[in-house]
C-alpha cells in the first residue's frame, strides 16, 4: 500500500483549525477516488513532553499510481485547495510506502 501523510504542526488557534479542517477539508478529501483506508492521530506529546505536531491524517491507497490519480483528480484538486486554505503555513505532506503486520501481544507470544 501507499499513503499520503498530512503532518500538521500545532496551530496558534487549535479550535479554529479543528473546525476548518473537519468542515472544509475532510469532506472534500474523503471524496478522492481510490481511498482504501483513512487514519487520524491527534498528538498528545512525546517522551520529552510537548510535541510540535498536532495531528497526523493519513490516506491509504492500493499503490503509488492510485495515490497520484487521486491527487490529480478533480476531487483531489479541490481537496488540495481546501487544505492550503486551512493549513498552508503549518502542514507538511509526505508520500510513503506502507507495510503493516499484526502481532500477538508479547505476553501471549510464548
Amino acid at each position: 500500500m501507499h499513503k499520503l501523510m498530512l503532518l500538521f504542526r500545532r496551530p496558534d488557534d487549535v479550535d479554529g483549525f479543528e473546525q476548518r479542517w473537519s468542515h472544509e477539508f475532510v469532506p472534500r478529501a474523503e471524496k478522492m477516488p481510490g481511498i482504501r483506508r483513512v487514519t487520524v492521530s491527534r498528538i498528545h506529546g512525546g517522551p520529552s513532553g510537548a510535541a510540535e505536531l498536532h495531528l497526523v491524517h493519513e490516506f491509504f491507497f492500493d499503490d503509488a499510481d492510485s495515490l497520484q490519480r487521486a491527487l490529480t483528480s478533480p476531487e483531489g484538486t479541490e481537496a488540495g485547495k481546501a487544505l492550503m486554505d486551512v493549513a498552508a503555513n503549518f502542514v507538511s505532506l509526505c508520500f510513503a510506502e506502507h507495510l503493516e503486520e499484526d502481532r500477538a501481544p508479547a505476553d501471549r507470544a510464548r
